[in-house]
């Protein structure tokens, strides 16, 4: 009788919770692919797989909505209609006739943790991939319709086009430009564009080749026209690359390796860089400040070969001094005053060709933990070895390696260990520029913020998924209680609880996140919430068995 008493009771459960669930997830559904509709622009199609990978995330929240409501109403009906009295009436305790309702709630509460911590992140990577597939499609999209795209995450490169032809990925009548705050660095106009995505595991790298352009850079800097020119940029998460999207196996990787995280890894990118340029300006500074100190006066000093700077290139040699050498805000070593350029035949030691310019460049291109150096060289006189002469707009030399004076500084392969502030203050005479240091700074804080993110993740989601058992049975005493009002009355006291679980989890989170509190004080917040619900049940049953 009893176990024909509990079919009963979780059939009435169920046929109240599947439509409660149904509803709430579809409602829920459209607002998850809100963001990403307006912020690119993505079509019907890839609305309706969004829709599908964004459901887990929907029904983590959406199946403790529904079991509460499930609970307070079949149990308040329950009662309303003196099936409660009849039962007691029979002998059966009303400990017994809550399993139902009990079994639902570890239901649910096994699905929310399963979901938070396997499923919903698949999903979400799911996601991203579907959109990386479709990154082309977002960008001539948004260019169709508003005329400009701002490369994402922070919009630094924004692409200005008048028609944008998707078959043949071109751009007609083409303007980028490079913004950095609120002041534009550099701008290319360009007669027409190639864009192109070359994917990798992590993210997708557009690459756009503008031909017949015009560029204009900084205002210490002269524009200049070329026959095209290449941009290449990391094309990076869409939807963010965040703790709270990743699964448990993730996040104990990356506990233990922290470049396993994107957003770290990318500032260290940058960190190692950064490091990198200004060891090898210290160590360009060096090397042509010694050659002007021994040169003699009667030969020219900028001649004088022990003056240059020697960079390995493939099968050439380049050769290179400057009266100044100096470290540019951005991965960059500037050269000035009187910049003299040798490049030789590697084999042979026979000089190809003689540069000599007022101003020049080298910068770092590639993978940044294993770059080469381009040296960029503008309105540069050549001479080629047979003696002819003439004048170049521009002037570019690629592929050049770092050399081993600045590669020796590395003393370990751990990149973290590389760029820490110990390691960069003793192999930096000088110390640190304020790039580095900014980078720097960023980077720790980084890490802190991981660390503490991955606390409050995990704790976050055992609270939420353990505390939607005494959320239920809260719920279904409520019911029984309320039973005279109306139905709906007891799932609106019912949402109090639900709401003091809620926002101690947002507390619990943010005070962990804060670096300037401890973060155990937060975790004990989240957890004085089920405590609390706990408690509160408790009291609630005793005095609903005295009754």
């Amino acid at each position: 009788m009893v176990f024909t008493l509990h079919r009963y009771i979780f059939r009435e459960l169920i046929k109240v919770f599947i439509p409660s669930a149904v509803a709430l997830t579809l409602m829920l559904s459209l607002g998850s692919v809100l963001r990403p509709i307006q912020e690119y622009g993505v079509g019907p199609r890839q609305v309706l797989h969004l829709m599908g990978y964004f459901l887990p995330i929907t029904l983590t929240f959406v199946l403790p909505m529904a079991a509460l409501f499930a609970a307070t109403l079949v149990y308040g009906r329950f009662a309303s209609d003196n099936e409660l009295d009849a039962c007691k009436a029979g002998g059966i305790s009303l400990l017994t006739l809550v399993y139902p309702g009990l079994v639902l709630a570890i239901i649910v509460a096994i699905a929310n943790l399963i979901l938070s911590f396997h499923v919903m992140p698949a999903f979400v990577q799911r996601a991203e991939k579907s959109l990386k597939a479709d990154a082309k499609q977002i960008l001539f999209r948004n260019i169709q319709r508003s005329g400009y795209y701002k490369l994402p995450p922070d919009g630094r490169y924004r692409i200005y086009a008048d028609l944008a032809n998707q078959r043949n990925n071109t751009l007609s009548g083409v303007i980028v430009t490079e913004v950095k705050g609120s002041k534009i660095e550099k701008i290319i106009t360009a007669e027409r564009a190639e864009v192109n995505f070359d994917p990798h595991e992590r993210f997708n790298e557009v690459r756009i080749t503008a031909y017949n352009t015009y560029q204009m850079g900084l205002e210490d800097e002269s524009p200049f026209s070329a026959e095209w020119v290449p941009l290449t940029v990391p094309f990076p998460s869409l939807l963010g690359d965040d703790i709270k999207f990743k699964n448990i196996d993730e996040i104990k990787k990356i506990r233990l390796d922290l470049m396993r995280f994107d957003p770290i890894a990318k500032l260290a990118r940058d960190t190692y860089a950064q490091f990198t340029t200004e060891l090898l300006a210290e160590d360009i500074a060096k090397k042509i400040s010694i050659g002007h100190e021994d040169a003699s006066p009667s030969s020219g000093a900028a001649e004088d070969t022990n003056s240059f700077y020697r960079l390995h290139s493939g099968q050439e040699l380049v050769e290179f001094t400057a009266g100044q050498c100096s470290v540019r805000d951005e991965e960059q070593v500037q050269l000035s005053d009187k910049v003299v350029v040798i490049e030789y035949d590697a084999s042979t030691r026979k000089v190809l060709r003689t540069l000599r310019c007022a101003r020049a460049s080298l910068h770092i291109e590639g993978d940044k933990f294993a770059p080469t150096l381009t040296m960029d060289l503008r309105s540069p006189t050549w001479r080629q070895a047979d003696g002819s002469e003439g004048l170049a707009q521009r002037v570019i030399i690629r592929g050049l390696i770092l050399p081993k004076a600045v590669t020796d500084k590395f003393v370990t392969t751990d990149i973290l260990k590389t760029v820490s502030p110990a390691s960069i203050n003793s192999a930096l005479q000088k110390g640190p520029g304020p790039r580095l240091k900014t980078l720097q700074n960023k980077l720790q804080t980084e890490i802190q913020k991981t660390l503490a993110n991955i606390k409050a993740e995990l704790h976050s989601r055992l609270v939420f998924g353990i505390g939607c058992v005494a959320l239920m049975m809260i719920g279904i005493g409520l019911g029984i209680i309320l039973k005279g009002g109306h139905l709906l009355s007891a799932f609106g006291a019912s949402s109090v609880p639900a709401a003091v679980l809620i926002v101690c989890i947002m507390m619990g989170k943010n005070i962990t996140k804060n670096p300037y509190t401890h973060a155990s004080s937060g975790i004990v917040m989240m957890w004085a919430a089920p405590v609390l619900l706990s408690v509160l049940a408790v009291i609630m049953y005793r005095k609903l068995l005295k009754n």
